[in-house]
């Protein structure tokens, strides 16, 4: 099986000073499933390692996630009417373009689990192929 991982737990897992890095790190420790990183998760990383710890953070967060056993995730074109559907038929709950396109994955690629702490958006959404995303930690 695998999990999907939002930028919310990836950054948890490698800011030291997010508040959920703990939990994040207690998560990482004793997972066991396939980790899928969607590909559009690197940007918006990127912008908050650079933001909070110069361009510094960004390479630190390199070196350390290149040795994790992590699958990146390509959007494909596929994708991009699922992720217009979802924004239009959620336009009241403004999800951003990211979550749109890692809930798209989820219901292409059958996966259920999400480790998020993005609790409000992928709580509300309810996906094609299961009742809900289980949300983790």
């Amino acid at each position: 099986m695998s999990i999907i991982v939002d930028t919310s737990y990836v950054y948890g897992l490698y800011y030291p000073h997010d508040a959920h890095h703990q939990q994040s790190m207690a998560f990482a420790d004793v997972n066991t499933e396939q980790i899928l990183l969607p590909a559009v998760v690197l940007p918006e990383l990127s912008f908050l390692f650079r933001r909070d710890l110069g361009y510094a953070g960004i390479a630190q967060f390199l070196k350390q996630f290149k040795d994790i056993d992590a699958r990146i995730e390509p959007m494909l074109n596929a994708d991009l009417g699922r992720i217009y559907e979802i924004s239009e038929q959620y336009a009241s709950a403004e999800f951003d373009v990211v979550d749109c396109c890692i809930m798209a994955m989820a219901e292409r690629l059958k996966i259920t689990k999400i480790a998020t702490y993005d609790r409000r958006d992928f709580g509300i959404y309810r996906p094609r192929h299961s009742d809900y995303f289980e949300l983790l930690p």
